[in-house]
């Protein structure tokens, strides 16, 4: 049985936001615009969609916006246009960004830009670290938080101190958003102070919206006018964008308001789950709703672990899990949604307490 459907067959979930069936789903997005007087899009051409677009801009602080597709597409246009802004193919980022971790080296086969990785790869990237680069920057992505590293952010000023090296350098700033709404919550700032000094900045609404797909690009005018043509070329104008967006803006609002007790909630629960023999949390004390667990199992072990409690116990603790730096150990990922904020600290020790009785049987 595959992951999937280990998952859909559990009683309890643990990780993210109760995920609704999708007859569910289609009949609030059909309500919802109902509610709403909702009508189609034509080419992103339409009320909802650009509504949607100016609230979000808005809301970050940024002059233009635009709906996407996908935000692999998103970023790949943002980092080409400033490059050419620029006049220098090089974008600096962590070696743990998206773009260099899982888009299968689009940039570079797409001859889109060049990627130079500036940092520890445990640690947040900071403005020492640019300065310590002599080459001509186009751009720097930065991701907040940094998934990969169990969502760490820098510190309020070290973030400030990024944001004015890359104006002095004329370096464009783009923001890695995917996960932007936990971001603010995690540094209790509004959205447009975050977005301040980024030149652009990419979010999605699949990951702690709930939406069914669809990221948003926003820029100046002219960067999202271009964009948009970019768009085009690569085949992500796609005819209606009613139905991601729907899925978005019907639980946009209260996502965002519910997102501090979830960072709230990911503190307590490390403090539950570290306390327990064999569990280092990462970091120690969240600095958003997600965190990564530490440990001394082999990723083989782990997983099989986590699919015994599914199999047996009817409980999914985890998504997937990773092998480590050290051998024979491995973390995994946890996210606090809604179904976390529901769950009592016994209920999780007692899962993970039988969850580490298998990964030692």
């Amino acid at each position: 049985m595959n992951p999937l459907e280990l998952r859909q067959q559990c009683h309890t979930v643990f990780p993210g936001h109760r995920a609704p069936s999708p007859a569910e789903q289609f009949a609030a997005m059909g309500a919802w615009c109902e509610a709403n007087a909702a009508r189609g899009d034509y080419y992103g051409e339409g009320k909802v969609v650009q509504d949607f677009e100016r609230k979000v801009a808005d809301l970050l602080g940024y002059p233009a916006a635009l709906f996407v597709i996908s935000g692999t597409m998103a970023q790949t246009v943002a980092l080409r246009l400033a490059c050419e802004d620029r006049g220098s193919s090089l974008v600096a980022m962590h070696p743990t960004a998206h773009i260099a971790l899982h888009e299968r080296s689009n940039y570079q086969l797409l001859n889109h830009f060049k990627l130079l990785t500036l940092g520890d790869k445990h640690r947040c990237w900071t403005a020492s670290h640019l300065a310590a680069v002599p080459d001509r920057l186009g751009a720097a992505l930065y991701e907040l938080p940094m998934r990969e590293i169990g969502g760490q952010l820098p510190d309020w000023a070290a973030l400030d101190e990024i944001k004015t090296a890359c104006r002095v350098r004329n370096i464009h700033l783009h923001l890695d958003g995917a996960r932007l709404w936990e971001a603010a919550a995690g540094y209790g700032k509004p959205l447009a102070a975050v977005c301040a000094g980024f030149d652009s900045a990419y979010v999605s609404f699949y990951k702690g919206i709930g939406g069914q797909g669809g990221a948003m690009l926003l820029g100046s005018e002219d960067f999202i006018a271009r964009a948009r043509v970019w768009m085009a070329r690569m085949g992500g104008n796609v005819w209606q964008r009613l139905p991601y967006v729907v899925s978005a803006a019907m639980q946009f609002d209260a996502r965002l308001a519910q997102l501090p007790a979830c960072v709230q909630r990911a503190r307590e629960l490390a403090l539950v789950l570290g306390a327990m023999d064999g569990v280092a949390v990462n970091p120690p004390v969240p600095q958003v709703n997600m965190f990564h667990l530490h440990l001394p199992f082999s990723e083989a072990t782990v997983v099989a672990a986590r699919n015994r409690l599914a199999q047996e116990d009817g409980i999914w603790l985890f998504g997937g899990a990773q092998a480590a730096d050290k051998l024979e150990h491995a973390y995994v990922e946890w996210y606090v949604g809604d179904q976390l904020l529901a769950a009592s600290d016994a209920q999780v020790r007692d899962a993970m307490a039988c969850f580490l009785d298998y990964c030692r049987a």
